[in-house]
């Protein structure tokens, strides 16, 4: 099988070539034992005359058919989640569109999906809690409208004008009362948006954690379950044991997700993740193998896929999509290697190596000579021959 020299981390070149491994066949239906959803990227326009840091362009038809992808391996959509790159490109308008062709594609299809309801439409600078709940609110009338579950996401304007706990309180207080239907929550840890921190009013994980579960106690008529980002297991473990009945939790942990899917005596973490969208078809399949109780099998798939997992969400980690879209690039899901607001400069050409080899280790690569030949015109305007 044809091989490239790739970069490494001390600066020299390595013979690689594809191992071989194939990915596994997709399965026939979604899982029963757990819900699980991949947080879905969108397509840029590489063709769109304007300035990628002003403009926001997509190929809606290719941002369209990879949806379609991650329902044909059993995974439910998150739209327009960071994943999309919400805060980090993706503007409003093009959010809305978004969503709306997501309802239709999904209501076509009977896909299941959720979507993010944030505050990303206020215009930048100061804001108060009561335009924040009023930004949420707008948002959650689109994404019910459409017919997909809320995912009611982190707000930097909130967490810019908070003073504390009671804000908290008080901002998703008012919104959750109004709620004529179930939502999820998102706690969106800081290592995943600096702007972040100090979320639920404290600053030391485990305090914001108990914060969080005492607000979806109060509101457990209308949560329905909490996207836990925090990159810490134990700390999602310990939060989920705290949920009251009815309340699930989701994990969002792309460090340690199997363990936390496969749950132990006291309960599991449900799923709601980015990493899902480059490794959809290995996620479905060993989803089935623990619906069919081979958890051996489970984690003979899930447990390569974390190497790769941890060197696409390494720090800075708001910068995991890059490796997320390079890999829908060497997979064929779209024809070039463009993001929002020109991201894909965001990281090196020896981190992609790294998401190649481990890719292919993984078993997450659809054809091998495929990526081969897209991953070479990379290195060559990288510089190397």
């Amino acid at each position: 099988m044809t091989g490239l020299l790739l970069p490494t981390r001390d600066g020299t070149l390595e013979s690689w070539s594809p191992s071989g491994r194939t990915v596994p066949d997709a399965p026939a239906e979604p899982p029963r034992s757990r819900i699980a959803y991949a947080a879905a990227h969108v397509v840029a326009d590489p063709l769109s005359p304007g300035d990628p840091a002003h403009s926001v362009v997509l190929d809606w038809d290719t941002t369209l058919a990879f949806r379609h992808h991650l329902w044909s391996c059993g995974l439910g959509v998150a739209e327009a989640m960071d994943t999309a790159q919400r805060g980090m490109g993706l503007d409003w308008a093009t959010t809305q569109e978004l969503i709306r062709r997501t309802g239709a594609a999904a209501r076509s299809t009977g896909g299941r999906w959720c979507a993010g309801v944030g505050t990303d439409q206020l215009p930048p600078g100061p804001s108060t809690v009561d335009k924040v709940v009023d930004a949420w609110r707008e948002q959650l009338a689109l994404v019910a409208a459409e017919g997909a579950t809320p995912v009611i996401m982190a707000s930097r304007a909130l967490a810019a004008a908070a003073s504390g706990p009671e804000d908290y309180r008080s901002a998703y207080g008012k919104l959750l009362s109004g709620a004529e239907g179930k939502v999820l929550l998102h706690w969106l840890g800081e290592q995943f948006d600096p702007a972040l921190a100090g979320y639920w009013g404290h600053s030391d994980v485990r305090a914001a954690a108990a914060e969080l579960a005492a607000l979806c106690t109060e509101h457990a008529d209308v949560i329905a379950g909490v996207k836990v980002s925090v990159l810490d297991a134990s700390v999602e473990t310990e939060f989920r044991r705290a949920l009251p009945e009815g309340v699930a939790c989701y994990t969002g942990d792309d460090f340690n997700y199997p363990e936390l899917i496969a749950g132990d005596e006291q309960g599991h973490s449900e799923a709601l993740l980015g990493i899902f969208d480059p490794i959809a078809a290995v996620a479905g399949a060993a989803l089935a193998r623990l619906d069919a109780g081979d958890t051996a099998g489970f984690s003979e798939l899930f447990d390569p896929t974390v190497p790769l997992s941890r060197e696409i969400f390494r720090a800075p980690t708001k910068h995991y999509k890059v490796g997320v879209v390079f890999l829908a690039y060497l997979n064929g899901h779209q024809s070039h290697f463009r993001m929002v607001a020109g991201l894909e400069s965001a990281r090196s050409i020896a981190h992609l190596s790294d998401v190649l080899r481990l890719a292919d280790a993984a078993g997450v690569l659809a054809d091998p000579e495929q990526a081969v030949a897209r991953m070479r015109p990379l290195l060559t305007a990288a510089g190397v021959s």
